[in-house]
């Protein structure tokens, strides 16, 4: 799907009325409140109809100060409302299978945040659940929908930089509560899953193809969930990419793509600018500064919110099928596992069933 077409407008008139999905949210996450809750106020072809929370003061207060008409107490109190026929789900990690597949048993249409799942093998059951109830399962990698990151896409993929070699991305940032989900194992913590996502995604991506050996190193923090990680994938043909990712560091939030030819290279916005005009850098094989080409600045949520809904409705095709995020999941797990035993772990080659 080109840039364009993600965001063009459905027009509308006085005797036209567009046809939006009514929406509801599963938790109060900082990043539903922060980014995806205004993304679907402004999306051209939603509704946000609904919010549920686990306490009945905090979701009305929550309804009215996000103009939100139906505030539920409780989770199942929401997913049974027949006028939402979308969730989505901000709930720490450890519970996106858990209310995953309870939506999808609703009968709605499910758009969870990364990473699907606690492992591949979780993302498995629920991208099966979502084909077997005829519903729509999208994992909220907002990043693919920036207009930058197409461009970039485009880019690498006309050959602008030849040959692509190496990626490098990186995810890190200082987080300064230790009782945090992130540091808690059972809820499915640490930076690899948190963040690493992330850098993991786009490499596949970027080459088109998935990696068939991983390694890991990492420290541990007393919880036992992975501090700072830094993993490397190789592709075939030679192809490498490194990913790192820390919860002890200052910002890192960045990746490179070194080609036979030419590199890009981004600022530490790469996978949230927010709606500033988004940059990066084109260089030659030989050139220290290259060129800097601008983005005007958008909001990548309400463009992920808006393809979902368009897909939901009809009117497109899912661009991020569900069955990436099982193969993300895959090499997730097996950075995890190089990691715990010290050694390369080969990626298992199945695709999803």
């Amino acid at each position: 799907m080109s840039e364009e077409s993600l965001q063009k407008q459905i027009p509308s008139g006085p005797s036209r009325k567009v046809r939006r999905l009514q929406w509801g949210v599963l938790g109060s996450a900082q990043i539903a409140r922060r980014c995806v809750i205004p993304a679907l106020h402004r999306s051209r072809n939603g509704e946000l109809h609904g919010l549920a929370c686990r306490s009945e003061e905090r979701v009305q207060s929550l309804a009215q100060k996000h103009e939100i008409p139906l505030a539920c107490g409780s989770y199942e109190e929401l997913l049974g409302n027949p006028r939402v026929e979308a969730v989505y789900i901000p709930l720490p990690n450890h519970l996106h299978s858990e209310w995953t597949l309870r939506a999808i048993g609703a009968g709605k249409h499910v758009l969870c945040e990364k990473p699907l799942a606690l492992n591949a093998k979780e993302a498995q059951v629920m991208v099966q659940a979502a084909r077997e109830r005829g519903v729509f399962l999208m994992e909220a990698f907002m990043y693919r929908f920036h207009p930058r990151s197409r461009r970039i896409k485009a880019l690498v993929d006309q050959g602008a930089i030849g040959a692509p070699r190496l990626i490098r991305a990186a995810f890190c940032f200082r987080h300064p509560d230790p009782t945090n989900a992130r540091f808690q194992p059972e809820m499915g913590g640490g930076a690899l899953l948190d963040v690493g996502c992330y850098g993991v995604s786009l490499a596949r991506w970027i080459f088109g193809a998935e990696p068939e050996m991983v390694q890991a190193c990492v420290e541990y923090g007393v919880s036992g969930v992975d501090l700072t990680t830094v993993g490397l994938l190789r592709f075939s043909g030679g192809r490498l990419a490194v990913v790192e990712v820390s919860f002890q560091t200052a910002l890192q939030q960045t990746f490179s793509i070194v080609g036979t030819e030419g590199a890009i290279e981004l600022p530490h916005d790469a996978f949230i600018p927010l709606e500033k005009d988004a940059i990066f850098r084109l260089r030659g094989v030989d050139e220290e500064e290259g060129k800097v080409e601008v983005i005007p600045g958008v909001d990548e949520y309400q463009l992920m919110v808006e393809h979902f809904a368009d897909a939901v409705l009809g009117n497109a095709s899912l661009d991020f099928p569900p069955e990436e995020s099982v193969n993300n999941m895959r090499v997730l797990d097996a950075l995890a596992q190089a990691a715990r035993e010290s050694r390369p772990v080969e990626v298992t080659k199945r695709g999803c069933e």
